[in-house]
């Protein structure tokens, strides 16, 4: 259930919220995690001072109070008290600590740098815990295949094709489920929609080309409430996000892949791929994912074992030995 975080904040953070979506294109989905952030850590900042009872719940701590006098009494150990508070009782890891700094970071740069509603910024040398980085999860060009040949029952070729977009194309599942029929073009491209609504072309191979026309031949079209969205749902709606992972995870299951798989981890594979096997550059891979910046890109970039085996045996001097 969305929250209607407009309602549930005081006046300063919906001003925020709006420059966010309307200034910067973040997406509402990501303003609703700013939301998220700011209301755990005023929610603290309630608690911790006294500003409401002691044994008060702290899902049930109200934030339409909180006013810029407020906002500007926050000190840096505030927050190195609010993250340690995050970690020990709330459980909070690593990635859902740094993305609070981050939140707390933009919104007091709003109110800083770009309103200039305070007089200093408490947070500026704020750093985020730091993340073990971990080599994504992916699956390899025989599971690929193997995931492919799962396939089966009543909505086979939409299923077939929902997988082969995201083993070939490594789109996001927000970015498939909004693909629209106008959006397959003649020239056998497609057009996604990404993160804060930024569209980017990706062009389709033979195997995107003959899922969709496969799938198209069988896609219904009678009754359906969204005329113009690729993937339908049984409903005869726009297929959605709920629907895509549990058929994902379903066939995922079929060949024995259940811990730690999921529908993102098919975007991790096609970048893999196309990275490991296809030499891709990384440069192009960072337009085909979408992505803002190169860093997130390189976390594909990673070796395999069987690289890493074969790049040490290469050495002129590995079959060298003295001794004989």
């Amino acid at each position: 259930m969305r929250i209607d975080y407009m309602n549930e904040s005081p006046m300063i953070f919906r001003e925020y919220f709006g420059y966010m979506e309307t200034i910067k294109g973040k997406s509402a989905k990501t303003v609703e995690g700013y939301f998220f952030d700011l209301r755990s850590f005023f929610r603290y900042i309630k608690l911790s001072r006294g500003l409401v009872d002691s044994d008060s719940k702290f899902e049930e701590i109200s934030i339409l109070d909180v006013d810029l006098n407020l906002i500007e009494s926050v000190h840096l150990t505030d927050v190195f008290e609010f993250l340690n508070y995050a970690a020990s009782v709330r459980s909070n890891n690593n990635n859902t600590r740094s993305r609070k700094c981050s939140s707390l970071r933009s919104f007091y740069h709003y109110l800083y740098s770009t309103t200039g509603q305070i007089k200093h910024n408490p947070v500026q040398e704020l750093s985020n815990p730091k993340i073990p980085k971990k080599l994504p999860k992916y699956l390899d060009l025989e599971q690929s295949i193997e995931l492919l040949h799962a396939v089966d029952g009543k909505f086979k070729e939409r299923d077939y094709c929902i997988l082969t977009l995201f083993l070939n194309c490594g789109m996001r599942l927000s970015e498939l489920v909004g693909i629209n029929l106008s959006d397959i073009r003649a020239d056998n491209s497609l057009r996604i929609t990404g993160k804060g609504n930024k569209q980017r072309i990706v062009y389709l191979n033979e195997a995107c080309i003959n899922a969709i026309n496969a799938y198209k031949r069988v896609r219904p079209v009678e009754g359906v409430i969204d005329r113009d969205a690729l993937f339908i749902s049984q409903q005869l709606k726009r297929i959605s996000p709920k629907t895509v992972q549990y058929l994902v995870k379903k066939y995922l299951g079929k060949i024995n892949l259940n811990d730690g798989y999921s529908t993102h981890k098919l975007r991790h594979t096609a970048a893999t791929l196309m990275y490991q096997q296809g030499g891709v550059d990384t440069r192009v891979l960072k337009d085909i994912l979408g992505h803002e910046n190169m860093n997130t890109t390189e976390i594909y970039t990673h070796l395999s074992n069987e690289q890493i085996k074969k790049a040490i045996n290469s050495n002129p001097l590995a079959k060298l030995d003295i001794k004989k």
